[in-house]
C-alpha cells in the first residue's frame, strides 16, 4: 500500500510539474514559437496514438442545414445504444406509441464491424463566446465522434460508413412521424428557429381501400404508385428526375382530397400544402421547394384559382363575364390583394416542378388538384409535368358498394339493384352519397340508410330533370327572342329600303315633270 500511494505522490507531482511548465510556456513565449512547437508535438502523438477519430457535426455550412449524416448515424446509433450504453436519452416518435433510445452525451458505446473494434461517443461542446441567451442550447455544438485504429481506416470509409448510412436511413423510415407542412409567408422566415414550413402531425385516416371509386381505376393508381417509389434506378438509367406528377380533376366533393390522404399513407409520405397565394416571387417558390424532404407530396389545390398564371383563364373570363368571380366584395377584394401581393408567374412554377431545379432532391410526387381543368394553360398540365391525369367524377355503382361496406358494413341488400339504376341515371358526387349513408343516430339501420339514399337520388333526379327543362325553356325563350329581334331588325331594314325607292321614285318623277315643262315652254 506504501508503494502505491508513493507512485500516485510521484504521479501528481509530475502532473502538477508538467502543468505549470505548460503555463508558463503559453504565458511567456512568442506566438509563432508556440504554434511550432504544437505543430511537432501532435506529430509525435500522432506517431506514438495508433487511433483515427472522424467526426460528423450536427450542422454543415455555417450551421445553416442539419447535416443529414448526423441524423443517419443518431438513428443507427439507437439501436445500439441499449444494449451497450449506460446513460441514455429517449425520444418518444410515432404518435406517443413507441419510444427510441440514443445514447448520452460523453457517453461510448462499442461495436465490431467485418472483425474490426470501434469505438462511437456523443460530443456536446458549450460556445467558446458565452452570452446571455433566452435558449442557450442553441450556443451548443453538437456531433458525434468515430475512433478507429489507422490500419482499418480504409474499410472505415469505403464500407463501413456506407453501411451506417444506409442502416441508418431505413431505422429512420420507420420510426418517423409523418407530417403535414404548409408554407410560412416569407417574413417570418428569419429569426430563432424560422422555418419556411409549418407542420403538424398528419393524421388523416384514409386509404385505398377506404376510397369509393372505381376498382379498376383504383388498383392502377396503386400500382402506378409502388412502381414508383422502387423507381430510382430505373430513373437514374433512363436520365429523369425521380419524381412524377399526378393532376387530379373533377366536381366538387368528389374525393381529390381524400386521394391524397391515400397515396401518402400508402406509400408512408409526407405532405406539404404550398399555398401559392402566400408566396410572393419565383425566387421564393424555389426556395420553399428546395427546403422540402424526399419521400413527399407536394400539393397544390385549386391551382386555377390559386394564382393568376394562365393568359387563358384571363380571355375565358372576360368572355363569360366573370361568371366564376366570388359574388361577396370582401372576398373578391381579398383575391385581387392577394393576386397583386403574388409575383410568381407560370414560367417560374414550371421551373421549379420540372425544370433543373426539380432535380434537386429525389423521390417526390407533385399533385395539382382542380374543378376546372379546361382553364389551365396547356404547358402547365402536359405529359412529363404532369404525367398522370385522373378524373374523379360523380358518384358510381362500384363506388357506392365501397361505401355500404364502410359505412354500414354489408355486400349486398334488396334496394342495391334500385340505386344501381338511380346512380346510372343521376350525378351524385360520393361526399353527397356518404353523407346520405351515415347513420344519424343509433336508431338509424342499414334500411333506414339505404332508403334515405334512395329517396336523395330521387330528388336529385327529379331536380335535374327540373333544372334541364328549365334550361331548355330558357334556350326556347332566348331563341324566340332571337328570332324576333332578328324579324325586327328584318322589317326594319325592309322599311327602309320601301322608304329609300318611294324617295328616288319621288324624286325622279319631279325631275321628269321639270324637264316636260321645260320643253313645253
Amino acid at each position: 500500500m506504501a508503494m502505491v500511494g508513493e507512485m500516485w505522490s510521484h504521479l501528481g507531482s509530475t502532473m502538477a510539474t508538467l502543468m505549470l511548465v505548460y503555463t508558463l510556456f503559453k504565458q511567456f513565449f512568442p506566438h509563432q514559437l508556440q504554434v511550432s512547437f504544437e505543430k511537432y508535438f501532435n506529430r509525435i502523438v500522432r506517431y506514438a496514438y495508433p487511433y483515427v477519430e472522424i467526426t460528423f457535426d450536427e450542422f454543415t455550412g455555417e450551421r445553416m442545414k442539419r447535416s443529414e449524416a448526423y441524423s443517419r448515424i443518431k438513428s443507427y446509433l439507437s439501436d445500439k445504444s441499449t444494449a451497450s450504453a449506460k446513460r441514455l436519452k429517449a425520444d418518444v416518435v410515432k404518435d406517443s406509441q413507441s419510444t427510441v433510445f440514443s445514447m448520452d452525451y460523453n457517453e461510448e458505446i462499442t461495436e465490431e464491424f467485418q472483425g474490426v473494434k470501434l469505438w462511437w461517443s456523443a460530443k456536446r461542446t458549450p460556445s467558446k463566446t458565452p452570452r446571455i441567451a433566452i435558449y442557450p442550447v442553441d450556443d451548443e455544438k453538437r456531433s458525434y465522434k468515430l475512433t478507429v485504429h489507422k490500419r482499418h481506416i480504409e474499410l472505415i470509409t469505403q464500407s463501413y460508413i456506407s453501411h451506417v448510412m444506409k442502416e441508418g436511413k431505413e431505422i429512420e423510415t420507420r420510426n418517423r412521424q409523418r407530417k403535414l407542412y404548409s408554407n410560412n409567408p416569407s417574413q417570418n422566415w428569419d429569426g430563432y428557429r424560422s422555418n419556411k414550413w409549418s407542420n403538424v402531425l398528419f393524421e388523416h385516416p384514409a386509404t385505398f381501400d377506404t376510397l369509393a371509386m372505381d376498382a379498376k381505376l383504383k388498383e392502377e393508381i396503386k400500382n402506378d404508385l409502388i412502381k414508383f417509389s422502387k423507381g430510382k434506378d430505373y430513373y437514374a438509367r433512363i436520365g429523369k428526375a425521380w419524381k412524377r406528377g399526378y393532376l387530379l380533376y373533377g366536381p366538387p366533393g368528389t374525393g381529390k382530397s381524400s386521394m391524397i390522404a391515400a397515396m401518402a399513407n400508402l406509400l408512408d409520405y409526407d405532405v406539404y400544402d404550398l399555398e401559392l397565394t402566400a408566396v410572393k416571387e419565383n425566387t421564393e417558390l424555389r426556395r420553399l421547394l428546395l427546403d422540402t424532404s424526399s419521400k413527399s407530396i407536394i400539393l397544390i389545390e385549386d391551382i386555377d384559382c390559386s394564382i393568376d398564371l394562365t393568359g387563358q383563364r384571363e380571355k375565358k373570363t372576360e368572355k363569360d363575364g366573370n361568371e366564376d368571380e366570388p359574388s361577396d366584395p370582401v372576398t373578391k377584394r381579398m383575391k385581387e390583394e392577394e393576386k397583386k401581393e403574388s409575383k410568381v408567374t407560370l414560367s417560374g412554377l414550371l421551373n421549379c416542378i420540372d425544370g433543373l431545379w426539380s432535380s434537386c432532391g429525389g423521390e417526390k410526387i407533385i399533385v395539382f388538384t382542380t374543378n376546372y381543368v379546361e382553364k389551365l394553360d396547356p404547358a402547365l398540365i402536359r405529359r412529363g409535368r404532369m404525367d398522370k391525369h385522373i378524373e374523379l367524377s360523380y358518384c358510381c355503382f362500384d363506388a357506392f358498394k365501397v361505401f355500404a361496406k364502410n359505412y354500414l358494413e354489408v355486400d349486398s341488400h334488396s334496394l342495391f339493384g334500385e340505386i344501381e339504376s338511380l346512380l346510372g341515371e343521376t350525378n351524385m358526387t360520393p361526399a353527397d352519397v356518404a353523407e346520405n349513408l351515415m347513420p344519424k343516430s343509433d336508431y338509424d339501420d342499414v334500411e333506414t340508410c339505404l332508403k334515405r339514399l334512395v329517396e336523395a337520388l330521387k330528388d336529385a333526379k327529379e331536380e335535374a330533370k327540373k333544372k334541364a327543362e328549365d334550361e331548355a325553356r330558357l334556350k326556347a325563350e332566348k331563341e324566340e327572342e332571337k328570332q324576333k329581334q332578328k324579324s325586327v331588325k328584318e322589317e326594319k331594314e325592309q322599311s327602309g329600303k320601301d322608304d329609300k325607292e318611294v324617295k328616288e321614285n319621288g324624286v325622279a318623277m319631279e325631275a321628269a315633270e321639270v324637264k316636260e315643262n321645260g320643253v313645253a315652254h
